[in-house]
């Protein structure tokens, strides 16, 4: 573990493992172009692995330091920055620290710092362990969720796994209902996928959900829940789009 790691240091090294060639292949792969979802997006080249590697090696990384990182115009320097946050948010069991590295989580989502796919979703289903036992935090998903940003509207969907693993498919039944005319495919899929995982510990719940909404449901959003069910579920479900 390096405990005088700075983000200069950890820039170095990910320059050090960056490949042309990946990047290339990434500026297509998270759609960078213009009008893509990823548009205007940088990359160096490295893959997951390594760059979750390099985030553990530094996870004592200062606050201040994290702030550098995910200021990158670099995606995989972003990635690291965030990825530290969260070991540093699954390390800690101090209630003050575990609520300054949210706060600071969300005013990043809220920059457009944490802006694709990948990166909400490698952070908010941890993140969001957070909110599990707040009072108030279903009324603070459902903000989330009328946001105009689109990553702060996959966030909030993203954060419902932390509840769907303590027991808690609500949220993400409350969530994908009032997101059912959303008209972007990357909600489609996050609610789905949320969907799927709320069936796999409680099968009744999906169904429920299905019975009242399959035909209304955009047909990835539907695809996604299903996945898992039998063949001849998943036919009956599809049927009731028509």
């Amino acid at each position: 573990m390096n405990k005088s790691s700075t983000a200069a240091k950890i820039k170095q090294e990910l320059n050090r493992v960056s490949n042309p060639k990946l990047a290339k292949d990434q500026l297509w792969f998270y759609q960078t172009q213009k009008g893509g979802y990823g548009e205007g997006d940088k990359f160096l080249g490295i893959r997951v692995p390594q760059s979750r590697a390099i985030a553990k090696a530094n996870v004592n990384l200062p606050l201040s330091e994290i702030a550098k990182l995910t200021d990158s115009k670099y995606h995989e320097v972003r990635f690291v920055g965030l990825a530290i946050l969260v070991l540093q948010f699954q390390k800690t069991k101090d209630t003050a620290l575990q609520k300054q590295l949210f706060d600071f989580y969300l005013k990043l989502v809220k920059q457009n710092r944490v802006n694709n796919w990948d990166l909400v979703d490698a952070t908010a289903p941890y993140l969001g362990n957070y909110l599990v036992d707040k009072p108030e935090a279903m009324k603070f998903l459902q903000q989330l969720i009328k946001s105009k940003n689109l990553w702060v509207q996959r966030t909030g969907v993203m954060f419902t796994f932390a509840f769907i693993r303590a027991g808690n498919n609500k949220p993400t039944l409350v969530l994908s209902r009032q997101l059912l005319n959303h008209p972007h495919d990357l909600i489609h899929k996050a609610t789905g996928w949320m969907l799927r995982e709320a069936g796999k510990r409680n099968i009744a719940d999906l169904r429920g959900f299905l019975s009242e909404h399959a035909a209304e449901m955009p047909r990835t959003m539907l695809r996604y829940a299903i996945e898992k069910l039998p063949e001849t579920e998943r036919k009956k479900w599809l049927a009731k789009k028509g």
